[in-house]
This record gives C-alpha cells, structure tokens and sequence, in this order.
C-alpha cells in the first residue's frame, strides 16, 4: 500500500508554519513557479497529495487560487477540515476521479517517494491526463537514495529519484519540461554527513525529522535556502542537491 506514515502528518501541522525546511521550500516554489504563472488563467487547480492541507490553504487565502486539494488518506485531511481548507477530496492520486482536462495546473509536492517502485509512472500519467492542453503540472520529489535515512524511513519513503528519472516520467507522460533542477543544495554535505555516518554509527531509530530546532540552527538553516531561492528565482540550476522540482507544460 502507498502513502506516508500516519503518525507523521500531527508532525507536520504542528512545524509546517514555522520549520525552516517548509518556510524554505515554500520561497523557493514560489520564486520558480511564479514567472510561469504569469499571464495564465488558473480557472482550477489541483494539489495531488495535499497532507495537511496547509499549502493549499495558502494559495486559497493568500493566492486567492481555485485550488482542489487532495489526499489519500483521512489523517492529513482531517487537519486540513480544521484550518478550513475547501474543497477538499479523499482520492488516490492512481485514479484521480476527475475528468481529464478538468485543472490548467496540478501539483505534486513530495508525493512520488511514497509509492511503490513502478507506480511512479502511474501517478505522473494521472496528472498529465488531468491537465488542461497547455495547462501547468509542477512535481516536486525527494532526490537521490544516497540521501535515504531515518526519517525516510519513518515517514515510509520508498525510493527517491535522479533528474534523469524524473526527466523520463514526465516525458513519457506528455509534458513538455520548462525546467528541472535540483533544489535544497546547499545542505547536502551537512546531509550526507548525518545521514550516512552519524546515523548509522550511533543507532539512531526511525524518526521524525521536522522537530523543532534551536531558534539560531533555525535561522542558519533557512538562510541556506532563501539563499537558493534567490539563486532558482534567476533562473540557474543546481546539478546536484536533496529535492528536485520539475515545471512542465501538457502537451498540446
């Protein structure tokens, strides 16, 4: 069965305000995904994997976007019911019950990890026939199993991908890439470093990983990605780093 561990999403609606990881992110989404939203009609939109719901509600609130989030499983969703998130639906990104066509942008953020080897295909090819002709499908996913560790395993993340990969999906689906670079760069070594040797040497168990740190780690921490978003938001790439985002157009 695909998705993420239950426990996780009370993590996540408890940090995802805050935490410099998803503060980080966000300026990063937003400093790429904006130039290509400029002179588009967004009529509806959809958030495939929306967990907690707290992005979309951003985008509803603050963005005033048409936005469908949805999940598969009730835990995260019931966290978005309690912020008043709208139009939410419980569905399985493999069969999204919508016609095609229906949304003229979809979203994708940190869903693929969780399925199962071989359905990743599956999934992007649901997006893509939910897009509009023309329309904008933006994915975001962890990068590279090297970086696997504890909280992967905890959050059951089953695999983790190259550009290369991420590239073919997309291709294969229909979508025409505007772009695909790696994101959260600046970090890797420090990364590496935790994940592959003082992790493993120290025994650590499966756990979170978006417990709340020190105020001035914090301030540290998302300096190095607000960094990159000004870096993304130029238009220049990372050739290596712990996610990736891919921006692309359904075909015509």
């Amino acid at each position: 069965m695909s998705g993420m561990n239950p426990a996780e999403f009370a993590n996540i609606a408890k940090s995802e305000n805050d935490f410099w990881w998803y503060r980080g992110m966000r300026s990063i989404f937003f400093r790429m995904v904006e130039p290509h939203l400029a002179g588009r009609r967004i009529r509806r939109a959809l958030e495939a994997g929306c967990g907690t719901g707290y992005f979309s509600r951003l985008l509803q609130s603050e963005r005033l976007m048409p936005i469908v989030p949805i999940d598969l499983g009730w835990e995260g969703l019931r966290h978005a019911r309690a912020m008043g998130v709208e139009r939410l639906a419980q569905a399985n990104v493999l069969a999204l019950p919508f016609r095609a066509g229906a949304f003229d942008l979809t979203l994708s953020l940190d869903v693929l990890p969780h399925f199962l080897p071989g359905d990743e295909q599956r999934a992007v090819d649901e997006l893509a026939r939910v897009t509009s002709r023309g329309g904008l499908v933006v994915i975001r996913t962890a990068a590279l199993n090297l970086l696997r560790s504890r909280h992967s395993d905890f959050v059951f993340e089953r695999q983790r991908y190259t550009r290369g990969q991420l590239l073919g999906f997309a291709q294969r689906s229909g979508i025409r890439v505007l772009r695909c670079t790696y994101a959260n760069a600046l970090l890797m070594p420090i990364a590496l470093a935790k994940f592959r040797l003082w992790e493993p040497l120290t025994g650590q168990a499966p756990s979170s990983g978006v417990e709340p740190v020190a105020p001035w780690l914090d301030r540290i921490l998302y300096s190095a990605l607000s960094a990159e978003a000004a870096w993304l938001g130029n238009g220049r790439n990372f050739p290596i780093g712990q996610s990736l985002i891919l921006i692309g157009e359904k075909a015509a």
